[in-house]
């Protein structure tokens, strides 16, 4: 079975202190763990999909959440540390579901994936809705606890339980 880690909006706004959603310290950390899987898949040969947010200046997202992830912008680049590669996939979303107006399922059944990966932030938005999405396509979706953050603890534990609890997926 084919598989394919998505790193979810592993960007500036979020993970540089700076950034207008900044995840406060846990960002190292998770920059860390993640970075390590990076590694491990580039070292296999297996896919990898870097899905970003990439925001309009009207998006209605704006309406709960501060101005972040602009297209173009510094605060929606790859962080440093997880630069891609030339044959890394590079989706850009404006939702919190990476599948949500995107290409993602399509470039998933192309590829021949039907399992999943998740590793990013935010774990109760853009992690919790994609791995949603992913399991109402029938995707084994894992997500690696120490690979997932938020700025909002309450919030990740909860969205971890609900990945399990009603979605099926492996957290580990």
């Amino acid at each position: 079975m084919n598989s394919a880690l998505l790193i979810i909006d592993m960007l500036r706004d979020f993970l540089e202190e700076k950034g207008s959603l900044y995840i406060g310290a846990e960002s190292r950390a998770v920059l860390k763990n993640v970075a390590a899987r990076l590694q491990v898949w580039r070292r296999e040969g297996k896919p990898v999909i870097y899905i970003m947010d990439s925001h309009l200046q009207q998006d209605p997202e704006f309406e709960m959440f501060p101005v972040h992830c602009l297209a173009g912008e510094w605060g929606g680049e790859i962080v440093d540390e997880l630069a891609p590669h030339a044959e890394d996939i590079l989706i850009p979303k404006r939702r919190y579901s990476a599948f949500y107006g995107t290409d993602l399922d399509l470039t998933l059944r192309e590829l021949g994936v039907r399992e999943l990966e998740l590793a990013g932030v935010c774990t109760q938005i853009c992690v919790l809705y994609t791995a949603a999405d992913a399991r109402m396509r029938h995707y084994n979706v894992t997500v690696r606890k120490n690979c997932v953050a938020s700025f909002d603890q309450e919030a990740h534990t909860f969205a971890l339980q609900e990945m399990v609890k009603t979605l099926g997926v492996k957290v580990i």
